[in-house]
C-alpha cells in the first residue's frame, strides 16, 4: 500500500513539472507561430551589351550573373542565332544597368555581322489570334510561326516561278486571304520575293 501512494505521488509530481512548462496562450488569443524565413533572392545589374557580337554579350551575361540568356532575329525575318559569333546584338531586354533578379532570362535582338541593326526590333512575328495578320514585308518563316502548326498554306516566287526553299530569306507580297479574314482553317496563299528584290 506505502508503495501504491508513492508511486501515486511520484506521478503527481512528474505529470504537474511537464505541464507546468509548458506555456498556455491567454484565453481568447492564438499562439504565436514562427514566421518562415524566405531565402533572399540574388540580384544582379544588366550590362550594356549593345553592339556587341552576340557570343560575347552571351560570354559577358553569364559572367555577370545571369545564367538564362535567349536571342532573336532583330528584322523578324525568324533566323536561327545557330553560330553566335556571326551575329551582333542591336537590342536586349533587360535594359542596361537594371537591377534584376539574376534568374531573369536576357533576350537579345540580333543581326548578322554584315546587317545594320534596325531602328526598331521587329522581334519574333505574334501568333495570329484567329484573325488573318497582315503579313506583307513579312519573312516567310515568320509567317509559319505565326500560323497554327495545322494550318494548309501555299507560296510561290512572285517574279520568277523559282521554288522557295529558306524561307527565312522570302518576304511576302501578297496574301489570301487579305487581312483581318477570319482564320477558320481555309487553305492560305502567299507570293513572295527574296529580301533583297523589289515586290512587282
Amino acid at each position: 500500500m506505502r508503495t501504491h501512494r508513492t508511486f501515486a505521488a511520484l506521478g503527481a509530481v512528474a505529470f504537474l513539472s511537464l505541464t507546468g512548462c509548458q506555456t498556455v496562450a491567454p484565453t481568447g488569443t492564438t499562439p504565436a507561430t514562427p514566421r518562415p524565413t524566405t531565402p533572399k533572392t540574388r540580384t544582379a545589374t544588366v550590362p550594356n551589351l549593345v553592339g556587341k557580337g552576340l557570343q560575347s554579350a552571351q560570354d559577358e551575361s553569364q559572367a555577370a550573373g545571369f545564367p538564362a540568356l535567349t536571342s532573336h532575329d532583330a528584322l523578324g525575318r525568324g533566323r536561327v542565332q545557330a553560330v553566335d559569333r556571326h551575329w551582333k546584338v542591336c537590342t536586349q531586354a533587360p535594359a542596361a544597368g537594371q537591377t534584376v533578379p539574376a534568374e531573369t532570362t536576357l533576350d537579345f535582338g540580333a543581326v548578322k555581322l554584315e546587317e545594320t541593326c534596325p531602328t526598331k526590333d521587329q522581334g519574333p512575328e505574334p501568333q495570329a489570334a484567329g484573325v488573318m495578320p497582315d503579313f506583307t514585308g513579312k519573312s516567310v518563316k515568320a509567317v509559319r510561326g505565326s500560323l497554327p502548326s495545322n494550318t494548309s498554306m501555299t507560296v510561290k516566287d512572285a517574279t520568277q516561278g523559282r521554288m522557295v526553299l529558306q524561307d527565312s530569306n522570302w518576304k511576302v507580297c501578297a496574301q489570301t486571304p487579305k487581312p483581318g479574314t477570319a482564320l477558320t482553317g481555309q487553305p492560305l496563299a502567299f507570293t513572295a520575293v527574296k529580301f533583297e528584290e523589289p515586290c512587282p
